[in-house]
């Protein structure tokens, strides 16, 4: 089995500010908006390089999504920035109506996605913004799992006509993807093969998966893992491609069990290859204060609890 291993850690909105910087030198097209947050969506660089085609909000989300919207019919490409809670939940009726509704070419950039947010607490850790954006029809979703990830979705989602949520984290993480690494919306990516079990996990999620399958190696279990970076459209050929070797299936994600990846997996599995599946997620429930890893440990969403479901759905072939 391919091993996986990183020499540096960083994080993932970092990965976001250096591929919208990159667009400010590569698109003149490509406008950013942030509401009040340009510290935290690290949007410096940008903002440093192109002052003109930068929009300082304010605490105004709502207004910063209809000014987006807006852009668009000039043929601007506007990416904004804010905290995943507020890019989603804040402004849901914004986003249905004057961008998916309105099918506008809008880029909707969302950091500090899931518990990992940490000590900030409940009240920002958002759990629910997956399943919120992907049912808004053409709405695509991403969520990507390492600095060069995040920066490489970020510069291809700027070509990829129409809307699309793009979210990703605060803490620093391994950066185990290449730095050159071609990024395809709706295209899986295996980082394993495997035989007994198929892991597909999404952002933070994905190093903690590679780390369970070498676990389960040492226990002569062969997983193979999948980087499923793009929720909405879903790499259905992927998943039942993988299933139909080993049989059965986990799926890992830092969101709410209802509504997630999991969900959209599970509806592939009916429609075409009914096969065990268990669950990594959180259990339907808010989050609370904490570090990072505290509360991954808490919530059973790290390397032992994909070990765990692994053991689980394997007995249940």
């Amino acid at each position: 089995m391919k091993k996986y291993t990183f020499t540096e850690q960083k994080d993932t909105r970092s990965g976001f500010g250096a591929g919208l910087a990159e667009l400010g030198r590569t698109n003149p097209n490509v406008v950013a908006l942030c509401a009040d947050l340009i510290g935290s969506l690290k949007m410096d660089k940008f903002i440093e390089e192109n002052p003109e085609r930068f929009f300082q909000i304010g605490i105004a989300e709502a207004n910063m999504i209809g000014i987006a919207a807006g852009l668009t019919i000039g043929g601007k490409i506007p990416f904004t920035g804010t905290f995943a809670n507020f890019s989603t939940g804040r402004v849901y009726d914004q986003i249905r109506q004057a961008v998916a509704y309105s099918d506008k070419n809008v880029k909707i950039c969302a950091s500090h996605a899931g518990l990992t947010l940490g000590e900030d607490g409940a009240t920002h850790q958002i759990l629910e913004d997956i399943g919120l954006m992907k049912m808004l029809p053409g709405m695509t979703v991403i969520n990507t799992c390492d600095y060069n990830q995040t920066k490489a979705a970020t510069i291809a989602i700027a070509e990829y006509d129409g809307p699309v949520y793009l979210r990703f984290g605060r803490p620093v993480v391994p950066i185990f993807t290449p730095e050159d690494q071609k990024f395809e919306v709706g295209k899986a990516v295996q980082l394993t093969e495997g035989t007994d079990v198929t892991i597909v996990a999404t952002g933070h999620l994905v190093w903690e998966a590679l780390q369970a399958s070498e676990q389960l190696e040492a226990m002569g279990i062969s997983a193979e893992v999948i980087n499923i970076h793009t929720i909405k459209p879903l790499d259905e050929e992927a998943i039942l491609k993988s299933v139909a070797k080993t049989g059965c299936i986990v799926t890992a994600e830092e969101h709410n069990v209802i509504g997630g990846l999991g969900e959209s997996v599970s509806r592939v599995l009916v429609q075409n290859n009914l096969v065990p599946q268990e669950f990594v997620a959180v259990n339907d429930s808010f989050g609370e204060s904490g570090t990072p890893a505290q509360l991954m440990e808490k919530y059973k969403l790290n390397d032992k609890a994909v070990v765990a479901a692994a053991q689980k759905v394997i007995a249940r072939k």
